[in-house]
């Protein structure tokens, strides 16, 4: 064979420049590859060990944990566990929402530096675990979870962790809206470890309105919330507190005669009682003459407000944010949050040595009255004065006192108004009931966390023009050039 003739074939092209190049790019490939595996293992370990290493991207932070769990979570001082009656897997395989609370509880437990843990039980196979809790309701297949500290528990439904959507729960369909793990865990986390739980007396039978939000904000801050009819039974004894809420329908003469020797308590005092009237105004003479009793009178029309920087809306001055009193804001996490408040009447003091202001508009609001004609002008109601829409009346025994508490309307403490962050209605509310009753936990509202909607949360236009123009036109058409200078290079080796 003539030295000097070039091999040919296969041998050729692992002897050629460009196999070698194409070699030396194929380890370099294989060795990204490997180090990408390389490194999602670890990371995937690093998270399973320490979930708060999860970096939360969705624009509504649908997996990260509240403060107010944190703060929670971080100072619990007793060992809770949250029992959940499932294996892992199959809890998780009931669908992203539960894959989300997964997630949730183990930051939870994260923050709680060991204080707080999840164990899966699956009841199937460990029936004997439910004799431990005899005091739940097993025959409730809304059953989900056991909250334990020592020898406290709570039963904790479905209910309590998801909220469904009304329109397909008619049709008798169970799809999830929201998360609501956070709270249920909290609450009764709260519950289980709490030595001072109150009772909460609702009144009821008087045709009020709706109170299923003023009544889960005060169970969820580990209060024993029950309901008594006057017109069949008397408040608690043991009760410290009882709640009014928009009757429309007056309580009669028997009733209030109930509550003014509950309140007295044979001479020993130490009770309260908090009445939120309706703003519709309905016709309650004897609930009224109580209330002026303890030295306070409501309006005969809604206040309205007039200076600029407490109105919520310019187009309507019956919605206004209030200023505080000089008493129940101690306990408030950030006292420069307000409480707002909408159709509301004021709240006068007729005496005012046993009856002082909560809340108040300001010295440029007015009393707008029920039976103003067109001809009443705004600007010629107003006193001059600081009219409140909240006030106490107080009444003193020999070690204790007992006191009338007073709100201007019931709609400050709706739904919407509850679950407000930007407003302290929740946390003012919470705040009067904690003083009064020596506790020293803060009030606590976690609202549902949902999937939907995840977007990046970008709205501005000229930064969406941009990002358009960045993702749909520059980096592929940079992607293309690059290719195609690639293609040239190669193509000339």
């Amino acid at each position: 064979m003539d030295k000097n003739q070039q091999p040919s074939g296969l041998k050729a092209f692992f002897k050629s420049r460009k196999a070698r190049h194409g070699g030396l790019a194929i380890a370099i490939v294989a060795a990204a590859v490997a180090v990408v595996v390389v490194l999602n293992i670890v990371v995937g370990l690093l998270v399973d060990r320490f979930p708060n290493l999860k970096v939360d991207l969705t624009a509504n932070s649908a997996y990260a944990l509240s403060e107010d769990t944190t703060e929670f979570m971080s100072h619990l001082s007793k060992d809770v566990t949250m029992h959940i009656l499932s294996t892992e897997d199959a809890f998780e395989g009931n669908g992203e929402y539960y894959v989300q609370a997964r997630n949730l509880l183990e930051k939870m437990e994260a923050a709680s530096d060991g204080k707080f843990k999840v164990d899966f039980v699956d009841i199937a196979s460990n029936p004997s675990f439910t004799n431990s809790y005899k005091n739940i309701d097993w025959t409730d297949n809304r059953m989900m979870a056991v909250m334990t500290c020592g020898d406290k528990y709570q039963g904790i439904l479905l209910d309590d962790c998801f909220t469904y959507n009304q329109e397909y729960l008619a049709a008798g369909y169970y799809q999830v809206e929201s998360t609501t793990i956070e709270q249920a865990a909290v609450t009764n986390a709260l519950k289980v470890t709490s030595e001072n739980m109150p009772v909460v007396d609702f009144i009821t039978g008087n045709q009020e309105s709706d109170y299923t939000s003023l009544k889960s904000l005060i169970s969820n801050n580990a209060y024993d919330v029950r309901e008594v009819s006057l017109l069949t039974d008397d408040l608690d004894d043991d009760a410290q507190f009882a709640v009014l809420y928009a009757p429309q329908v007056d309580l009669d003469t028997a009733a209030v005669e109930k509550l003014s020797k509950w309140l007295e308590n044979d001479g020993k005092y130490g009770r309260n009682l908090i009445y939120l009237p309706s703003p519709e105004n309905a016709e309650t003479p004897n609930t009224e003459a109580l209330v002026e009793e303890w030295g306070l009178r409501l309006t005969d029309g809604f206040v309205y407000e007039t200076s600029e920087d407490h109105l919520v809306s310019s187009s309507d001055m019956f919605a206004f944010i209030t200023d505080y009193g000089d008493v129940y804001t101690d306990n408030l996490k950030n006292k420069d949050i307000p409480v707002m408040v909408y159709q509301v009447r004021g709240v006068e003091l007729t005496d005012e040595t046993n009856a002082h202001a909560l809340l108040s508009a300001t010295d440029r609001a007015g009393v707008f009255p029920l039976d103003a004609d067109d001809s009443f002008r705004p600007e010629d109601g107003i006193t001059g004065k600081a009219i409140p829409v909240a006030a106490e009346g107080v009444k003193s025994g020999a070690d204790a006192e007992s006191r009338l508490i007073v709100f201007g309307s019931e709609r400050m403490f709706t739904s919407d108004f509850l679950n407000m962050n930007s407003l302290n209605n929740a946390g003012f509310f919470m705040s009067i009931l904690n003083t009064l009753s020596e506790k020293e936990d803060d009030g606590i509202t976690i609202t549902g966390k949902t999937l939907a909607n995840q977007e990046l949360g970008v709205t501005d236009l000229n930064t969406n023009t941009a990002m358009s123009v960045i993702f749909i036109g520059v980096i592929p058409a940079v992607i293309l050039i690059l290719g195609i200078i690639v293609w040239i290079r190669r193509r000339h080796m």
